[in-house]
């Protein structure tokens, strides 16, 4: 394509026609995209690992806090795992782990018969009643003696 002589010299046709001729793959669209082009720089790639291990490591502290507690607790780990896995290997490797030995403990429950279920469950609910009663009468409230007062 010849250049015409104007103020870009025509270059964005030049370019356009460069990257269609080219054998590399297309620029990725989107959120992955847009991570890749943050990454492209130094100082993008070094910022970028920075706020994902701050959001990460907040979100597991913020989980391994609310595991003991009934709720999504192991859930918001895997979750904070998954967000340091987008940047860190060492977080990809500990979410694969997590994932494998989730897996495990799901078929060695469903190998066991209605007697190991039963008891898995009471031991949960039980541990769960535990954390609530500890976890309330630490902030001064004790269930106990409320609900004498209501029987």
């Amino acid at each position: 394509m010849p250049i015409h002589d104007s103020e870009t010299g025509d270059a964005d046709a030049v370019k356009d026609e460069a990257a269609h001729a080219s054998d590399m793959p297309a620029r990725r669209g989107g959120l992955h995209g847009w991570l890749d082009g943050v990454r492209s720089t130094r100082t993008g790639a070094l910022t970028l690992k920075i706020v994902v291990g701050a959001i990460g490591a907040v979100t597991v502290v913020g989980g391994l806090i609310m595991v003991p507690f009934p709720g999504p607790g192991w859930l918001v780990v895997f979750a904070g795992l998954a967000i340091l896995a987008t940047e860190f290997h060492w977080a990809r490797r500990v979410l694969e782990f997590g994932k494998r030995t989730l897996r495990a403990w799901t078929e060695w429950y469903k190998e066991q018969g209605w007697a190991v279920r039963i008891v898995v469950l009471l031991v949960t609910v039980a541990a769960a009643a535990a954390i609530v009663y500890f976890g309330m009468k630490a902030v001064g409230i004790d269930l106990l003696q409320l609900a004498q007062r209501f029987i």
